[in-house]
């Protein structure tokens, strides 16, 4: 029988975190946009007073998924939320209930924390994830457009005069 555990992730899963971060963008087909570095994971979700925050699913004790998050502000909730930035597990642990588990004990924070939402994003065209998310109760949030500004982008519009 197989034991499935959540727990917080410490900073000796370091390599492991960055080992599931580039899975991920394997996945996402964006394994060259991946700039984080095991002193930059480190620096980010284990100094003194972090702001993101990982969790680990171990099974039987292994490493196999994790989920990394942390916390914004809904001003017409006048509360916290919890946005999940990334949730992963290995392709060959799938179906196990460790992605289900991870959304469980993030769902158990977000209310811990008094947080009014739990909130993520997916890409268009992940089907089996979109399918999985909805089949536990998410609701697409299709009338919102997501932007970014980052790099080049974001250096030069910070410098407009």
């Amino acid at each position: 029988m197989t034991h499935l555990t959540i727990r917080p992730a410490i900073k000796s899963d370091t390599k492991t975190v960055l080992h599931f971060i580039r899975e991920l963008a394997i996945y996402e087909k964006a394994e060259h946009e991946v700039l984080a570095t095991e002193q930059t994971i480190e620096s980010s979700l284990f100094k003194e007073n972090p702001h993101v925050f990982g969790l680990i699913c171990e099974l039987d004790g292994v490493p196999i998924g994790m989920a990394v998050y942390f916390y914004n502000y809904s001003t017409w909730l006048a509360k916290p939320g919890l946005y999940l930035e990334d949730l992963y597990v290995s392709q060959e642990h799938r179906g196990k209930g460790a992605g289900k588990a991870l959304l469980k004990r993030l769902a158990q924070i977000a209310l811990e924390n008094d947080c009014g939402r739990f909130e993520w994003s997916c890409l268009d065209w992940n089907t089996p994830s979109r399918d999985f998310y909805e089949s536990i109760g998410a609701i697409a949030q299709s009338e919102w457009v997501g932007y970014r500004m980052s790099g080049q982008t974001l250096q030069s519009f910070a410098d407009e005069t």
